[in-house]
């Protein structure tokens, strides 16, 4: 029997199931990780290995082992944290069928327990000296700020990574930028009774939210660029005319597109607005930027994965990831990211998050492998 099918026996699809059950069962935003990462810590303790903790900040911390006898020359990488939950009381799983429920089931537990299960049956089915020089790593912090993946890159590197974000199984080797985009009109207080004495700042957030609308560099039948208006608020003084209102918008950029170049063109566009919008007062403010990278599949991991999906009767998509992830960080330190996990973006941050256990199960003989090669 060959060393990968060794491996793939020893994924064990039970031990699989309860344990991703367990992770969803423990609730972990960003910033309240410590839970989780005793939980997986405590597992990969009694496996048998030494786990690193890097400290973030107080009580948070991201968990890295290294298997093998040299530095790894791929990490597997999963973020612990999730968004906040929409309902306390339901954040937790359900099973449907194949489908399986919760708060991060797909963005990134899933993944996580991919990986977790894959290097369990590495460390079960291999003797030390035919274990391969990878490492694995479990970050806090992706959906906030991505404090966790700066720690480890503060330190240590990797010439490749695979981060399960939820790709369906597409395998990602070109990555959207991101732009985090904030704008405040200002205008003048009256009572609500008396508008025309004053200047409304609303209307006015609302023309200018409809003139960047109308450009032709967020036409979506135009353009590649992703734009979703996020956060709409004003002041909260009861019957007057605000005099504040702020937006935020998120901005998905296509892999070759420089976000500066954007901010530019957006500064253009505001510009305008104010020589065409009537006692138009408008302040911006670019919170985030990242821009997006390209890798291309002539390369080794790419050839590696034909192989595996094939052995696994598997279709291989290649795609660019097109939301925001931690793969941006990892590109700029000069690591090579591949973003490849089960699960949907069309659910995640939703409450209606799923993932099928069968791409769950696949993911985990898919990183078993990669990691053998």
């Amino acid at each position: 029997m060959s060393v990968r099918d060794r491996v793939w026996n020893a994924i064990d699809p039970g031990r699989l199931r309860r344990t991703f059950l367990e992770l969803l069962d423990i609730y972990s935003p960003s910033g309240k990780e410590e839970d989780i990462q005793l939980y997986l810590e405590e597992i990969l303790v009694r496996a048998g290995f030494r786990v690193e903790r890097q400290e973030v900040e107080e009580d948070r911390y991201n968990l890295r082992v290294t298997m093998g006898e040299g530095e790894p020359r791929l990490y597997l990488v999963g973020h612990v944290d999730t968004v906040p939950a929409w309902d306390l009381e339901e954040f937790g799983p359900r099973e449907e069928r194949e489908l399986i429920f919760g708060l991060g089931s797909a963005d990134m537990k899933g993944g996580c327990v991919a990986m977790l299960e894959a290097w369990l049956a590495l460390s079960e089915a291999l003797e030390p000296s035919e274990r391969p020089n990878v490492g694995l790593l479990f970050v806090v912090g992706e959906e906030e700020n991505g404090d966790g993946s700066e720690t480890f890159l503060a330190s240590q590197s990797a010439p490749w990574v695979v981060i399960g974000e939820p790709t369906g199984l597409s395998a990602c080797f070109a990555h959207y930028g991101y732009l985090e985009a904030g704008f405040v009109t200002h205008g003048v207080k009256s009572h609500s009774s008396m508008p025309e004495l004053g200047h409304n700042a609303v209307e006015s957030m609302l023309r200018v939210l409809l003139f960047l609308g109308n450009d032709a560099l967020f036409n979506r039948e135009l353009t590649e660029i992703v734009y979703s208006i996020r956060e709409l608020h004003s002041s909260r003084h009861g019957f007057v005319v605000p005099d504040r209102c702020e937006s935020w918008i998120d901005l998905h950029l296509p892999p070759d597109r420089d976000p500066q170049e954007l901010i530019a063109q957006i500064g253009e566009i505001l510009q305008a607005a104010q020589r065409r919008i009537a006692g138009l007062r408008v302040t911006h403010d670019f919170g985030f930027a990242s821009a997006g990278y390209n890798l291309g599949t002539d390369n080794e991991v790419a050839d590696r994965l034909r192989q595996i999906y094939r052995d696994l009767g598997l279709p291989l998509r290649l795609d660019a990831f097109r939301s925001h992830s931690d793969g941006n960080l990892f590109h700029a330190a000069g690591v090579k990211p591949v973003i490849l996990g089960p699960g949907a973006l069309e659910t995640a941050h939703t409450a209606d998050e799923q993932v099928l256990f069968a791409e769950v199960l696949a993911a985990a003989r898919i990183y078993a492998a990669l990691c053998l090669g």
